[in-house]
């Protein structure tokens, strides 16, 4: 026999060992130490991820990765997923399995199984994923034609998996991993054997229709988590305990905010009069702050003709993010997804000057999508949602400046609502629907990098992540729970000035085209509430709060005065209740706080001789007794200062 061909393995410290060609990855851990060997989960090769039984042939870097890299959480949760589907399958050998993907810190798996698997069964399927484990089962990975992967599901009657075959190329080759009596299509990479999962916990059952679209059949799908250990695996399920409680659609309700009802439309908001006072003082302060740095507002109307949507390109790279057309006098319109081609025809109503740039467009603009249903969630993924929509249109000297402006203005506008830490990603040209010059791409790209360089502001790549018209700053805002939501995104577009031949005189007559900005601070007004309340708990800023004080009369004697200080309250501009209910203090006291109203104004019997009230706060209790302006002035302080 012919000896191997030596290959030369480098190691992260630098350091380097002589193996023969074929050699596995786990060859190469065990060949360093046993411990390393049985601490170890799958492999980096030449910065890609790899079973550990994946072959190495070539000159290479390698990692090994433990239970302690960062890099293999994903794989922890999709092999448990596939551990968690192979217990469903013993259990319930009629159930089809569809996909189970990880997702941030968690794993799911859809199935079709009749009747629906509910969360009483959890314990059961949990009990036979522990056999599965103890027993240790290899993991094998196989690769085989496309057609062979159907064949092979087809005789195991798993007709959801021939589906997804036969949508991908025939002449890819696909990737089957077995472990035991369960196999199942997938890329990769996955854990050794079955007893590599150390920490794991099934969460609860949901619906969720294939594919995500309510036309489909509705699936059972089955969410669970997985750790390293036990201890980062308790971390976890108390974290989901608190957003539990903080869950803007439990809270929303019974703060009385808003609604998603099935009979007006899934992902359609009804904001209650609680709600839509929330909103209010958001709006209002949204366009005291846009005047003040020189925007100008605007409005346009929901629906354009498709030749609109042709001209800016969202026909042929948004269209299925858009809603069906509708036919007005033999003319095809669209409800709009986006503000920006109405705002374009503001700019081109009449000729513009250098003189004229920049201008500011703003607009609070209601726009419509397209979700498909199973991605859809209260306020966070809607189908109708207001943007806080704007759009900068200058000469390209003015860019950079206008882009530290927009910066600074986020950062400014955000931290208002109490959020200090941020991420922010620079995103950059989509590899597969894009528009426009490459050269101009990177000019653009660089424009935003140099933008931030200047502001001392720290920031991320995200590879691919722009949209189909130009690269784009992203912010995103820690909660409270240290969770991350995308917020302020900043978008360079040198595409729709061209496309719609927007124009200014230069000075020297000649004409030019503009550059422009898309930018939205919040995103958009309704998933920004959820975040908010969220964060808060529903325990708003007095600033905001739908009602930000409730005046308590102890007796029905008091009532008289109490009606006295809340028409004053009121006449101050304060939004304010009288609870002259026949109930107790204590009664109206704990209503006002499940309400989570700020400030309650107490009116006994001592005070209304005097004049004065008894003033507690939400949380800080009681602030003492007071005159009607001192207690006005503490309030509207608070208001103030936000």
């Amino acid at each position: 026999m012919e000896p191997k061909e030596k290959i030369t393995l480098t190691l992260p410290d630098g350091s380097s060992l002589e193996a023969e060609s074929g050699i596995t990855a786990g060859d190469v851990a065990r060949s360093i130490s046993e411990g390393l060997f049985q601490n170890s989960l799958i492999a980096k090769v030449n910065g890609k991820l790899v079973d550990l039984s994946s072959p190495i042939r070539e000159n290479s870097s390698i990692e090994i990765l433990t239970y302690q890299s960062p890099e293999v959480h994903e794989t922890l949760l999709h092999s448990t997923s596939h551990i968690m589907a192979q217990a469903v399958k013993q259990l319930y050998p009629q159930a089809k399995v569809t996909i189970g993907p990880a997702i941030e810190n968690r794993f799911y798996y859809d199935f079709d199984i009749e009747p629906p698997l509910t969360d009483d069964d959890l314990v059961k399927i949990e009990e036979r994923m522990n056999e599965i484990i103890a027993a240790d089962i290899p993991v094998v990975r196989k690769e085989l034609d496309r057609d062979e992967v159907i064949d092979l599901f087809s005789k195991m009657g798993e007709t959801y998996k021939v589906e997804i075959c036969e949508s991908i190329d025939p002449s890819e080759t696909l990737s089957v991993y077995t472990q035991g009596d369960f196999t199942d299509l997938c890329r990769g990479p996955h854990i050794s054997s079955t007893g590599k999962i150390k920490a794991f916990k099934l969460l609860n059952v949901a619906g969720a229709y294939w594919r995500g679209d309510s036309r489909n059949k509705m699936l059972t799908r089955v969410y669970g988590t997985a750790f390293a250990n036990q201890k980062e695996l308790k971390k976890y399920l108390n974290f989901l305990e608190e957003a539990k409680r903080r869950d803007h659609r439990k809270l929303g309700k019974s703060l009385e905010l808003f609604e998603i009802n099935d009979q007006i439309g899934p992902g359609l908001v009804l904001w209650y009069p609680k709600g839509a006072t929330l909103l209010q003082s958001i709006k209002e302060y949204w366009i005291q702050e846009h005047l003040k740095r020189g925007y100008q507002l605007v409005q346009t109307p929901h629906i354009g003709k498709a030749q609109l949507w042709q001209t800016s390109g969202h026909l042929g790279f948004y269209r299925e993010s858009m809603f069906d057309s509708m036919k007005v006098e033999g003319d095809e319109y669209y409800i709009k997804p986006m503000n920006c081609p109405f705002h374009i025809m503001i700019y081109k109503s009449k000729t513009r000057s250098y003189r004229d740039l920049p201008i500011r467009y703003a607009e609070l603009g209601t726009v419509y999508r397209y979700e498909l249903s199973g991605v859809l969630h209260g306020l966070m993924r809607v189908r109708g949602f207001t943007q806080d929509d704007a759009h900068i249109i200058c000469t390209p000297e003015q860019l950079n400046t206008e882009i530290k402006k927009l910066i600074q203005f986020s950062f400014d506008y955000i931290k208002s609502f109490g959020f200090t830490d941020f991420d922010v990603y620079v995103s950059t040209r989509p590899k597969e629907k894009s528009v426009g010059d490459p050269e101009k791409w990177i000019e653009a790209t660089e424009s935003l990098k140099s933008s931030l360089a200047e502001m001392n502001v720290q920031y991320h790549i995200d590879e691919g992540g722009g949209a189909f018209y130009g690269p784009k700053i992203d912010i995103k805002i820690r909660d409270a729970l240290g969770r991350f939501w995308q917020c302020t995104t900043i978008q360079f577009d040198f595409n729709e000035s061209q496309r719609f031949e927007m124009e200014y005189i230069a000075s020297d007559g000649s004409k030019h085209q503009p550059y422009m900005i898309h930018r939205a601070i919040m995103g958009s007004l309704e998933r920004f509430v959820g975040i908010l309340i969220e964060n808060t708990m529903g325990d708003f800023p007095v600033w905001i709060s739908p009602v930000q004080a409730t005046v308590i009369p102890i007796t029905n004697f008091q009532n008289g005065k109490a009606e006295e200080f809340y028409q004053f309250l009121h006449s101050k501009g304060i939004r304010v209740e009288l609870n002259d209910k026949n109930d107790t203090m204590g009664a109206k006291i704990r209503q006002a706080e499940l309400e989570k109203i700020p400030y309650m104004f107490i009116i006994g019997e001592r005070e209304a001789e005097k004049g004065t009230v008894s003033v507690r706060r939400r949380k800080s209790g009681d602030k003492g007794i007071m005159s009607r302006d001192e207690a006005y002035r503490l309030i509207e302080a608070e208001i103030q200062t936000k």
